[in-house]
């Protein structure tokens, strides 16, 4: 898959673990990547998917932080999480949300099988053990679209590693090293001027 990765996924990946400004960063990814999925949604679709994404990037949370702990880089363990979202459109049949193709899923999975296995998530059961025990809020499946899949926002042929755009541009295999001077004051969410810029 290919993602971003600037100074703010470093100063987040610091800032989820820590009392307090954690939980903070953590509200502040679940709202913006809730509403930026939503927006993806076919017309008339993104309100009532919000809910349901925002319990399901809460949990993903989670699966960052233990896959961080199981000594993933910061580009993989961030990987992990949009790869369980990608199952979860799929299930759905919300093919237009998805950021690669359906035909690739399975080689996703197998990239992270190891994690995946470890915590039970399966294709079917994007979340695994980090299904939190109340559970999320379910939305409106759209079946329909599996049939004929369309994928206006899926980048195909980037299933073999992850691959990251740099701020210059640069897209480089497997994540750039973590920089030595960040500060957790650059999490999205620590102060209402990086809530504001994400």
């Amino acid at each position: 898959m290919k993602l971003r990765q600037n100074v703010k996924h470093f100063a987040a990946k610091q800032a989820l673990t820590l009392p307090v400004v954690g939980q903070k960063v953590n509200d502040r990814l679940v709202d913006f990547h809730a509403d930026y999925f939503a927006e993806k949604s076919a017309d008339g679709r993104a309100d009532e998917r919000r809910p349901h994404l925002a319990d399901f990037f809460d949990a993903t949370m989670d699966t960052y932080v233990a896959a961080l702990d199981a000594g993933y880089p910061e580009a993989e363990a961030r990987e992990i999480t949009h790869v369980q979202a990608n199952f979860d459109f799929y299930n759905h049949g919300w093919t237009e949300m998805m950021e690669f193709p359906s035909d690739e899923l399975q080689e996703h999975y197998d990239r992270y099988a190891g994690f995946f296995e470890r915590h039970g998530i399966t294709i079917a059961d994007p979340l695994g053990a980090f299904r939190p025990g109340d559970g999320i809020r379910e939305a409106p499946s759209t079946p329909e679209r599996l049939d004929d899949p369309e994928h206006p926002h899926a980048e195909g042929g980037f299933a073999d590693d992850v691959y990251v755009e740099t701020d210059d541009g640069e897209t480089i295999v497997g994540g750039q090293d973590e920089p030595a001077d960040v500060s957790v004051s650059d999490a999205p969410g620590v102060d209402d001027e990086s809530a504001r810029s994400d």
